[in-house]
């Protein structure tokens, strides 16, 4: 079975913001799913969107590291908001693995926000309608577009090359090479949800001090190599998770 996801490399991504900007100027006309904005340009902006980027230091000074984190609906392969809609607005695309909604069923009650585990539900309070990522579906599905256009709007707009998509079941596909190779994860897989999006783990240098100085920081005068992200996480220096999911 096709399942179409994103694998997001946190390794390059320099927390630009090209993707959430992308994403809400093709959703805002698009027909996958438009996305409000309320008095855009005024004192009190508001609105929805499906892709949010949270940036974070970690670490100790000078040993410190930036971490961007995009985000957004993992699309997972066992998806807990559909089974708790209602209306069977929320459902799961049998073609590619896509979660969708059907935005003519939808009532808007939140049912399916209070089930995902990665708070990547949002209330259009316009319409009174639950929106959510669609990976651009009404982009990857026309055939009038070049090949090369037929992906979502964040990959296109990506100036580091962060973001890849593909069929993460397909084993010759970039993405599933990107996992293979990288060690990519989930997020949050104890939930099992199995979610398809993946993120390829940073690789932490012994340049990436941050100190500013040109002389060696003194953890790399004495040898001492920065730990890896994943060694912070073991030792409870970083909740990813708990960040992942903060709006």
């Amino acid at each position: 079975m096709t399942q179409m996801a994103l694998v997001i490399d946190l390794n390059v991504c320099v927390g630009c913001h090209a993707c959430v900007t992308s994403c809400k100027e093709w959703n805002t006309s698009g027909e996958a799913g438009s996305l409000a904005d309320v008095h855009p340009y005024e004192d009190d902006p508001s609105g929805t969107f499906f892709n949010r980027v949270q940036t974070y230091e970690a670490g100790v000074f000078p040993m410190t590291d930036t971490i961007h984190f995009p985000k957004s609906c993992l699309h997972c392969e066992d998806p807990p908001c559909v089974p708790v809609c209602p209306t069977g607005a929320s459902y799961k695309r049998k073609s590619d693995g896509i979660v969708l909604v059907d935005y003519d069923k939808c009532i808007g009650c939140k049912y399916c926000a209070w089930a995902c585990p990665y708070g990547a539900r949002e209330l259009d309070e316009g319409r009174k309608e639950m929106t959510k990522c669609t990976l651009c579906a009404d982009r990857i599905d026309n055939e009038a577009l070049p090949e090369r256009d037929r992906k979502p709007a964040c990959v296109l707009a990506c100036p580091t090359s962060a973001r890849l998509f593909g069929d993460i079941h397909d084993p010759q596909s970039e993405v599933s090479r990107a996992i293979s190779e990288r060690g990519g994860y989930q997020l949050m897989p104890e939930w099992d949800t199995k979610p398809s999006n993946h993120y390829l783990p940073r690789v932490t240098t012994a340049s990436s001090c941050g100190c500013g100085s040109d002389s060696a920081c003194a953890g790399a005068a004495s040898g001492a190599q920065p730990a890896s992200l994943e060694a912070k996480l073991e030792r409870g220096e970083i909740a990813l998770a708990a960040l992942a999911v903060r709006r």
